[in-house]
Formats: structure tokens, C-alpha cells, sequence
């Protein structure tokens, strides 16, 4: 299911991204964040060019046929993930939905084969890569190694973490003070890199995330 899905989100991107390209052809920008209203953003910037319309029909057409599976696929996600005892755990936490639960479960499979919650962020790419020779020791960006598609996750999930959720969590002050001190962009693979050994230390110890009680003034 997972993988169908990226298959579909995939194919949706080219779509849109064809379009877009077809419209700066001329002349014609569509706003970035139109959302669920997309193919009227579209109708709307090409209101007046009824040869421009005709050419990018089928593609609407396409991408709506493309979005029904899409939110057909989710639901049938996010009934695998309530029915998933591991996944239901894991989504206690903060940012974590119902496709980051499934992708998480999906690449770890067997939580016991790390020996450490701390090596889920070097198995999925999400330490600085190390260079070393002679007197040289560099720290560069993260490495990138393994699945993707779990970095990705992890990483969107610490966005929300950082920008959507409200609700009070150690996880959350501890990411807004790094990027206090280092910026949004490095403070969300820190959160990512650090929720991916959370999630792993509550699938093992069998345990419910844990907001705590923030720090009185």
C-alpha cells in the first residue's frame, strides 16, 4: 500500500508540475498552495484562453482520476494502521500520522535487530556524514543512507511537530531551542533524527508517548 501510494503522490507531482510549466509558457503563474482547489486555480488562470484549456483538460482530468485512488489508498492506510496495535502506539506521538505509523513499522519490521534506539538515525540517513584524513575532521550534511522514504517521513513529521501542533510537549521545546540556536532547516532533522528513536524506544518498551508537564515559571 505504501509503496502504491508514493507511486500515485508521484505521478500527481509530474502532473502538476507539467501543468505549471505549460502555464509559465505563457506567461500564466499559479499560486503554490492552492490546496483543494486546484483545478479551479487552474481554470481560473486560464479563463480567457479557451485553446489553453483544451490543452490541459486531459491532465486535469487525469490528476482528478489519479486523486480519487489516492484518497481511496489513504483510507484504506489508515484502517491497516487503527487495526495495527504497533501502529496505534506510535501514533501517540506527536506529528505522527497514520502514513508515518505504516512507513516507520514497515522499514524497522523487527525492532530487536538494533541494538540501540540510537542507530535508527544512522540507519535511515538522518546523521551528518564524517570525513576524516590526516588532520582533517569535517562533520557534513546527513548522509542520506537507507530508506528514504522513512527519512521523509520522520522529517515531515517533526515539521508538524515544529509548526502545527499546539499542545505542549518536551519533544517540542527541546526542538525550538535548537532552532533557536541553529535555524528551522537543522532543528527539523535534529527533531526527525531524535523521534525516530522515540518511536523506536515505545515500540519496544511497549509504552504510550509521553507529553510531560512543561517547565513552571
Amino acid at each position: 500500500m505504501l509503496s502504491a501510494r508514493t507511486t500515485l503522490v508521484a505521478r500527481l507531482k509530474d502532473i502538476e508540475n507539467s501543468v505549471r510549466g505549460l502555464l509559465r509558457g505563457f506567461g500564466l503563474r499559479l499560486p503554490e498552495a492552492l490546496r483543494g482547489r486546484w483545478d479551479a486555480g487552474v481554470r481560473e488562470a486560464v479563463a480567457g484562453h479557451p485553446t489553453l484549456l483544451q490543452i490541459l483538460e486531459p491532465l486535469l482530468v487525469a490528476r482528478g482520476a489519479l486523486r480519487e485512488q489516492l484518497i481511496l489508498l489513504d483510507k484504506r492506510v489508515r484502517d491497516a494502521a487503527k487495526a495495527d496495535r504497533v501502529c496505534r502506539r506510535l501514533m501517540t506521538a506527536p506529528g505522527v500520522g497514520a502514513i508515518v505509523a505504516m512507513t516507520f513499522r514497515a522499514a524497522v519490521d523487527q525492532p530487536d535487530r538494533f541494538r540501540s534506539s540510537k542507530q535508527i538515525g544512522a540507519c535511515f540517513g538522518l546523521t551528518p556524514r564524517k570525513y576524516q584524513s590526516g588532520e582533517t575532521d569535517r562533520t557534513g550534511a546527513i548522509s542520506r543512507a537507507g530508506d528514504a522514504s522513512v527519512r521523509v517521513a520522520l522529517f515531515e513529521a517533526a515539521h508538524v511537530i515544529m509548526t502545527r501542533v499546539a499542545t505542549w510537549s518536551k519533544l517540542k521545546a527541546w526542538a525550538m531551542n535548537v532552532a533557536k540556536r541553529r535555524g528551522a532547516k537543522r532543528a527539523k532533522v535534529a527533531l526527525a533524527r531524535k523521534l525516530g528513536v522515540v518511536l523506536h524506544r515505545m515500540w519496544v518498551d511497549e509504552i504510550d508517548f509521553r507529553f510531560g508537564q512543561p517547565a513552571q515559571a
